[in-house]
């Protein structure tokens, strides 16, 4: 569908981008800005200005950096920004991807940047550490360099020198998509948005009392029936093997390793329910809907259930590059402590025999488990000290840290936060940021800790938006802890850095919670206008559901044309973003075009299922609005009509 209104203003949406004015200008970044935190910085007062007529540079081996690189710059600059093969010499232009002359500090996975009036020169010793310093470079270009559209600039870079590499190996972000199944989409946006913070695994949570997430060929109930369901009793789903290879894949491109986990075991009523004879008394339980644990488990002394645990591991093990399979073991309070130990003993050599480490909660150090070679318990716990732990590590396991109450994304941030549990504790932004992986736990000194890793348990995660505002901005804060020195780690300059990169996340369309501990840039304050107090066409004010704004909100008819307008009152013209909350019951798509003063501003913009309709999402976009009063309307596009719509927020 062409309309002559595209030509007025560049358009990019939320969750696809954000609404721009084509005549922003660019507002350039300092080294100063960077999360997280480099180990050495040293700024120069040049700047390098990338010119239209720039080509990306890269070696044998850093090609793939460099196409990643020129994908994103290409959508914002407009630029051809051509590949081509770097040179002998010195770089004198454009930006180079090297694999050669980085100081010998920066390891596997770190990288140099060289920034002079005249180039861009990354180095690194391998293509990780190179897409490692990509994401530097990317927070070091304008905010609108993440644009999916074409603006204007101008790019600039400020000049000097980086030096960076990691303090830790290990660091990972965990996405549950047991309690509620999360789509390849999902899961490969989230892949995006951890790559941005340096984040380099991806723990799946693939199996729970909820829900089966992974076929299993020799088993095939496990997903079927299984994966039928989820927390509440929704549709559920599943990952056939051609899907959780192609997350792997993508994973892989942005240099992130997945570590898939069958939780066992307890936390297996999806599989007891699929498979009678993994219950001792031989009858399956019915599917779970709740949220409750540790009522489960595996019947560990029938021969039945080594059977089952093998060829699940045989399975995955053949889906999993990486090097890690992590089998649970958390809250089994249904099987004793003999019973767990000898579960365990058996099935750890399953693992190592499959040429893999085994990685567990850390129940798996308990004193009667034995260790195998390379072991890594996770630590979850809320407290500074654990006997699993350390006998674990005395025996020469290695440990990342998820203390829950530091963590883990999926804890409220206060209160009043919409979503998320709070059994662990509230964790704001600061709390998130203040602890010390390497001194966090008595008796685990820091050359124990292979790292960190930011767990989200999703049983009230239910979209994507869900995910982005519990990870945003408390991922980067668990990221920096696993990246920078400790000697860098200051609250006051840390809140500084993440401010910065809310203007970043607002252009790629991350709905993040605006916590008030960080001083976020604002050019002023926020206006709500609820849609029952709007002009409505084809529709009706209604209150019959759950976790609206105000007095209630607008179901639109089934009809194309139905429609909300609001009246809005801005004191002087200029940039303002627009914020729509609705919700859709169904999976289904329910597109509307948005028009600021007749003016079409988006196309059918996409209005997603949010599974339920009283779980609310956000569309985000960006206008120009005129001084005085200005009209926005949402109007559905098609016969099925809008979603349900509960306010407008305008921002300044």
């Amino acid at each position: 569908m062409v309309r002559l209104a595209r030509v007025v203003m560049a358009v990019v949406l939320a969750g696809v981008g954000l609404l721009v004015p084509a005549s922003a200008p660019a507002v350039a970044a300092t080294m100063a800005d960077v999360v997280p935190v480099p180990v050495v910085t040293q700024p120069t007062s040049a700047t390098y200005t990338l010119p239209s007529g720039a080509s990306v540079f890269t070696q044998a081996g850093s090609a793939d950096v460099g196409t990643y690189l020129a994908a994103i710059l290409r959508r914002s600059t407009g630029y051809a920004l051509p590949i081509a093969t770097a040179g002998s010499g010195e770089p004198t232009s454009g930006i180079s991807l090297l694999l050669t002359g980085a100081d010998p500090s920066v390891g596997a996975q770190g990288y140099q940047l060289d920034v002079t009036a005249a180039a861009v020169v990354l180095r690194a010793q391998t293509a990780t550490g190179l897409f490692n310093g990509v994401q530097t470079l990317r927070q070091l270009l304008p905010a609108e360099i993440e644009s999916p559209t074409v603006r204007p600039g101008p790019w600039t870079v400020p000049g000097g020198r980086i030096v960076d590499y990691p303090r830790f190996a290990y660091r990972g972000a965990m996405l549950d998509v047991a309690r509620h199944f999360h789509p390849v989409a999902t899961v490969k946006q989230y892949i995006d948005r951890i790559a941005l913070y340096k984040i380099n695994y991806l723990h799946l949570h693939l199996s729970d009392d909820q829900g089966w997430r992974i076929v299993v060929d020799s088993w095939p109930r496990l997903a079927t029936y299984g994966g039928s369901t989820q927390v509440g009793g929704g549709p559920g789903g599943y990952y056939t093997k051609a899907q959780f290879q192609e997350i792997v894949a993508y994973a892989a491109s942005r240099h992130i390793t997945v570590v898939p986990e069958i939780d066992m075991p307890g936390h297996t009523n999806a599989a007891l329910a699929s498979y009678a004879d993994l219950n001792c008394n031989g009858v399956a339980p019915a599917l779970y809907t709740g949220t409750a644990v540790g009522f489960s488990s595996l019947c560990t002394t029938k021969e039945i259930t080594y059977t089952f645990v093998n060829d699940v591991l045989t399975e995955l093990a053949a889906l999993t590059p990486g090097p890690y399979l992590h089998i649970g073991g958390d809250e089994a309070d249904a099987t004793s402590a003999a019973q767990y130990a000898a579960f365990m003993n058996r099935v750890q050599p399953m693992v190592t025999g499959k040429s893999k480490t085994v990685m567990g909660w850390h129940q798996i150090g308990a004193s009667a488990v034995q260790h195998s070679a390379g072991r890594v318990v996770q630590f979850w716990g809320t407290g500074t000290s654990d006997s699993s732990v350390t006998t674990a590590v005395s025996r020469g396991a290695k440990v990342v840290m998820s203390p829950s109450n530091k963590a883990y994304l999926d804890m409220k941030y206060t209160n009043s936060t919409p979503i998320g549990l709070s059994w662990a504790g509230l964790i704001e932004v600061q709390t998130a940021y203040e602890w010390n992986p390497g001194t966090h736990v008595s008796g685990v000194p820091a050359t124990a800790v292979l790292g960190v890793e930011a767990p989200m348990w999703s049983e009230t995660i239910v979209t994507e938006d869900h995910i982005e505002f519990m990870a945003f901005p408390r991922l980067p804060a668990i990221a920096e802890l696993g990246w920078s020195p400790w000697s860098t780690h200051n609250w006051t300059a840390f809140r500084a850095r993440l401010a910065v990169q809310g203007p970043r996340w607002t252009i790629m369309g991350i709905d993040f919670y605006r916590s008030p501990q960080i001083a976020w840039p604002t050019t002023g304050s926020t206006v709500r206008y609820e849609a029952e107090n709007a002009a409505i066409t084809l529709g009706v004010a209604e209150a019959n559901h759950a976790g609206y704004s105000g007095t209630g909100f607008v179901n639109y008819d089934s009809a194309v044309g139905s429609n909300v307008q609001w009246t809005v009152s801005t004191p002087a013209a200029g940039t303002a973003t627009l914020r729509i909350r609705y919700a859709n019951g169904s999976t289904t798509n329910r597109p509307m075009d948005i028009t600021v003063n007749g003016a079409l501003v988006a196309d059918e913009l996409s209005f997603t299922g949010t599974g339920a309709w009283a779980t609310w999402q956000t569309r985000t976009l960006t206008v120009t609005l005129p001084a005085g009063t200005s009209t926005v309307r949402a109007t559905a596009t098609t016969a099925i009509g809008g979603p349900n719509v509960d306010y407008l927020e305008v921002q300044r």
